[in-house]
Formats: C-alpha cells, structure tokens, sequence
C-alpha cells in the first residue's frame, strides 16, 4: 500500500484547500503554495511522479480527486474549520453522491483551489480537463459529463479506478465481464506443443509473436513512431474448432500481454448510437495496456457494408466506420476471427497486417492432434489404428477433443481396460450427428 505517500498527499492538499479557504474569507493574505514533498520510492505514487513529472498544478488535481478515496468527508472536515456555521458554497464547487455522503470534487473544486476567482488563471486550469490533456489521454482523469445546459466544469472530477486499486492493494485486477465490459479474460494451461497447425498458419503466427516482443524497440528505439502505426490488426479464418481462440490465448501468454474475447452479442445493438458507445467504453479500458483484443465471430461488427437503402443501413455503416476508427489508433494487437475471409468488409482487409487461415486439419496433422489429445492412462485396444482413424475421420481439433472426452468418460464409467475401435466410431458418430454430418 503506498500509505506513506498517501499520507503526505492528503496533508499536502488539506493545507492547500484550507489556505484557499481562508484568502477568500480573507482571514488570510494569498500564499504561494510549497511543491509537494513526497516519498521517491516504488509506491504508486512516487513512481507516477517520476514518470510523468507533472506540474504542482496537475499534482493537485490528482490528489483532489483522490482524497475522497482515502479519507471520505475530508472537505466537509475542512470547510467546517474555516465557516463553522456551515455555510453552503458554491463557489468550492462539489457533489454529494448517491451513496457517499460527503463532497466529491468537481471541475468547479479545482478551479476554485487553484485560481479562486481570477478569470486568467480559472482558463489556464480548465486546460487541464481538455481532451488533448495527457490527463485524459492516459485515461488517469477527466470530469464527469453533466447534463445540457449545465457548466461542464461542474462535472464531477473522475480518477481511473485501477489507479485507486492500484494504489489500495498494488495491483490491478483484470476487469469483470459486465455490461460495461463486454470482454472476457482468456487463458489456458496449454503450451505451444499441445497445438497442432498447419504450416501455412504456423509461420504468421510467429511474425505476429515477433511484433508483440520487439514493436516497442522498431517505434522507440528505431524512431519509426513518425512512420509506423502503433497497433496490429490480424484476422484469422477458418471452420469452428481449429485453433483461433487457443492461437490468440497462447500469443498472450509467452508474450506476457492479458488476451479479452470481446463477446459480441453485448456489444452490438438494435438501438442507434449504442453500439459506437459499447465500443468506445471497450477501447477506452484497454487503451494503454497493450492487451490483445480477440472478436470471435468478428463478422457480426467487420461484416461487408451494405447499399444504404434505410436509416438502418446508413447507421449499421457508420457503426462499421466507427470501429475502422477506433481499431486503427488502438496500440496494441487487435484480431478477428471469422469463419469466412470473404465475411470481412474489404475496408478492414486492407487495414490488416495478416491474414491468416485455419483450415481443417490435414491427415498428418489431425493423426498428431489424436497422438497429443488421448490421455496416458487412456490405453487403445490392438485394432484401433490412428493412422487409420485420422486419415478416414475429417474432424477439427476441437472435434478430436470433444470424442477423446468422450470416451475417456466411458473407459472411466465403465472401467474400460482399453478403447476399442466401436467405442471410438461411437463417439466419432455422435460429433458427426452433432455437426450436422453423416459418417
């Protein structure tokens, strides 16, 4: 916990806002404020300073907003010391929440701490919650949006919440799925081995593992930022079941980069402008993370665009363009999956780096993707040939598995000594039935 920085903070911008208080009460003379003394350790804090080296003003505004966080009532606490009789201000700006009983800060606050009531100094602090500010940029503040009509500064001032995680248990979990966060957090106990691809697969792959690893030196290093797109946009297609998912996981996981499938059915909607708005809140939480982001069945956002016959085709295009936007400017390592290349609307095609495809196994491949899958303790009866098997069955990685759970179920239940060839066809027929197919 960065408590000794904390600590400091909430002194340091007590004594800021009593000091303002009391010039406009005019108990006191106008004092310059002393810059904020603070820990340079590992914390938080202490590293974010060193970092971004922000200005006494924009230390202020960030420890204004965090202060309710960890000491709630604090500028009731401190108005009470100036105006014991308790005085409504609306000069000091502030909100009281649905739940919190004591001030938030506002826009309103800052202004008030920072320039009082001179009109120059009020401009230059305003600048500070414009959007080209590295406050909103980074995603580490900005103000709440108020409703029409009403002054924008008077919008509640928002501190990222990881920042808050962060700072209270060091770290910062990954996000719920939720309405807010279509996403999901992926990962798997499998390695590279345990997949079985096809060369025309395998070698893109490892471009794409090659640009997570060394993108940052080719922009920095090379000074190629000027020049080059940050991001990385691959589409991967093929028939369900042949690795796309597992691909994506596995590129998260020996790069050291979190993967979220984005789940589709929340993010897209029948009502107009909601679907831009799921998307911005997506990109807006993973911008400066560098996590990769999969669309499954990416065809329902990335589908061809239509003739504008209606309203509905006119918004469904700009929908399409909107997403064109947001994945070009997004830093890192965006993929889409879809069953069909042809699904893909020529615009993101000619935006991708890679396109890669995920055909159904070949007969040496699905024979290794049988030899890896069949558990040890799964012995085979002497008339069960693989080679056989794999070059007769057309059936996807995802299919082996499913028969090899399958009887592996049945061996335990019935306590098999060993899988025999009709145990085996069994199964395979039941994952035909199920695909629609006939054996």
């Amino acid at each position: 916990m960065d408590s000794n920085n904390i600590r400091a903070a909430l002194d340091w911008i007590s004594d800021l806002v009593l000091a303002r208080l009391e010039i406009y009460f005019r108990k006191s003379e106008f004092f310059e404020p002393v810059p904020f003394a603070y820990f340079d350790d590992e914390s938080w804090l202490g590293l974010f300073i060193r970092q971004h080296k922000p200005r006494l003003e924009e230390i202020a505004v960030l420890l204004l907003g965090l202060a309710p966080h960890f000491r709630p009532g604090i500028f009731d606490q401190l108005i009470a010391k100036v105006v014991p009789e308790g005085d409504d201000l609306p000069v000091f700006g502030g909100v009281r929440g649905s739940s919190h009983r004591g001030i938030l800060p506002t826009g309103e606050t800052a202004l008030f701490l920072l320039a009082g009531e001179e009109l120059e100094r009020r401009f230059a602090v305003q600048a500070l919650f414009a959007n080209d500010h590295w406050f909103r940029r980074k995603h580490i503040l900005w103000l709440e949006p108020v409703r029409e009509g009403e002054p924008v500064m008077s919008g509640r001032l928002i501190i990222d919440p990881e920042i808050v995680e962060e700072i209270l248990s060091g770290k910062i979990g990954h996000p719920a799925f939720s309405l807010d966060f279509p996403a999901e957090y992926i990962e798997t106990a499998m390695a590279w081995d345990d997949l079985v691809l096809n060369p025309a697969t395998r070698g893109p792959i490892g471009e794409i593992e090659n640009w997570i690893k060394y993108n940052d030196t080719l922009l920095n290093d090379w000074d190629m930022r000027k020049r080059i797109k940050p991001g990385y946009r691959a589409l991967f297609y093929g028939p369900p079941g042949t690795g796309k998912t597992l691909t994506a996981t596995l590129l998260g996981k020996y790069t050291g980069k979190d993967v979220f499938r984005v789940d589709l059915s929340r993010v897209v909607s029948k009502y107009i402008g909601e679907t831009e708005k799921n998307l911005s809140r997506l990109f807006d939480k993973a911008e400066n993370k560098n996590w990769i982001l999969f669309f499954d069945e990416a065809d329902a956002l990335f589908g061809k665009r239509t003739d504008v016959r209606d309203a509905h085709d006119k918004y469904a295009n700009q929908e399409v363009a909107y997403l064109l936007q947001r994945i070009e400017i997004y830093s890192g390592l965006v993929i889409l999956a879809s069953n069909q290349r042809a699904n893909i609307d020529d615009a993101f095609v000619r935006r991708l780096q890679a396109i890669i495809p995920f055909p159904i196994p070949r007969p040496e491949e699905r024979y290794e993707i049988w030899r890896r899958t069949i558990p040890s303790q799964m012995a085979l009866a002497a008339d069960v040939d693989l080679h056989h098997i794999a070059a007769r069955h057309e059936l996807t990685g995802a299919g082996i598995l499913n028969v090899t759970h399958f009887c592996a179920i049945e061996a335990i239940a019935k306590q098999m000594q060993q899988v025999n060839l009709r145990t085996l066809e069994d199964a395979i027929r039941r994952e035909y039935i199920k695909e629609g197919k006939v054996m």
